[in-house]
């Protein structure tokens, strides 16, 4: 992989990326894949994921310390994931919040963005195979049907929190495939990307206080472990995903394109805006409700909008904000982005 060199602002540019990808990985039925996609940087991210192999760990351990950030195109992972970290403690806060007081515009803001990058995708995409198209069916299918499965009960196994790390991390690898929301499908969205962050959150703050009274709170430590396991599996299914991604992009270009093309338009009936959220229940009938005190989530209910309501426009015209975000992206990584040295 050629490289050159990057201005200081396209540095900064990655680094708002990795927020970017941070906080579309951390909400259900967006991909952080497809802002690598649209943002035009998916195959360095996949490409340099393959780097860390069996020859970077041999760097590693010979202390040649360089050649190892070098061989794994360094600089350009360490300020996407600069990014992806910084955006759990600060732009995924936000859009809680934002989640919570304005869903509407928010899921019709991700649903502009999800069209503008089929747009995206599809302008460049001159093969219209009979085999391209019936996997553009295919990836289609599976991504409405993934739309429609019942989640199961929460599980903190830690094997279990293992492999959830190894499916969750999709999200960012493949492009319309929402591993938040194949996490509330596991039943684990609650536990690992709400509870156990918030208990990070919680145990920072302690240490910068210089307070540990947190080691006698049982459940902390049990939330931090399972973080801990969570973070691994993801790494985990990161390098091994990235290695089969990186062939079948070497071998089967238009055909991986094809079937991202239909996971993204079939994760469209996810990010629907008008719907009513469905929250669990026990035998009793009553609402279930997570550690925090909040209702746990089921599934949504969706509907047609109601043409006789502002709402109806504004969520509309966040529509076409979000489909404009992702068409200034393109433009912008057009005319500047440059490929990391």
């Amino acid at each position: 992989m050629q490289q050159s060199t990057r201005t200081f602002t396209d540095r900064i540019f990655l680094v708002i990326k990795g927020l970017a990808m941070g906080a579309a990985n951390k909400v259900p039925g967006v991909s952080g894949g497809v802002v690598a996609f649209v943002a035009g940087f998916y195959e360095e991210f996949i490409y340099s994921l393959q780097k860390i192999n069996l020859k970077a760990f041999k760097l590693f351990v010979n202390l040649r310390f360089k050649s190892f950030w070098r061989y794994i195109n360094g600089k350009f992972l360490g300020l996407l994931i600069l990014g992806m970290l910084i955006s759990y403690f600060s732009v995924s806060k936000i859009l809680d919040y934002l989640i919570i007081h304005y869903e509407l515009y928010v899921w019709a803001c991700f649903f502009g963005m999800i069209i503008g990058s089929i747009y995206y995708i599809i302008k460049d995409f001159d093969d219209w195979s009979k085999r391209n198209i019936c996997l553009i069916i295919v990836g289609s299918i599976a991504g409405i049907s993934i739309s429609l499965l019942d989640p199961a009960k929460e599980n903190d196994n830690l094997w279990f929190v293992f492999i959830c790390g190894i499916i969750g991390v999709s999200g960012m690898t493949l492009p319309g495939l929402s591993g938040s929301f194949i996490l509330i499908l596991l039943g684990n969205y609650v536990l690992l990307l709400v509870d156990s962050v918030n208990a990070l959150y919680d145990t920072v703050a302690d240490l910068i206080r210089w307070d540990f009274s947190f080691v006698e709170n049982t459940k902390r430590i049990r939330l931090l472990k399972v973080l801990v396991v969570f973070s691994t599996g993801s790494l985990t299914g990161l390098v091994t995903l990235s290695h089969f991604l990186g062939y079948v992009l070497k071998y089967y270009k238009t055909a991986t394109f094809a079937v991202i093309i239909g996971f993204i338009t079939g994760s469209l009936g996810v990010v629907w805006p008008w719907k009513n959220k469905i929250f669990k229940i026990d035998a009793s009938g009553n609402t279930l409700i997570d550690a925090l005190g909040n209702p746990i989530l089921d599934n949504y209910d969706r509907y047609l909008p109601d043409f006789n309501m502002l709402q109806t426009y504004l969520g509309i015209f966040f529509m076409i904000l979000g489909i404009g975000i992702v068409l200034w992206l393109e433009w912008y990584g057009k005319k500047t982005l440059k490929p990391l040295k």
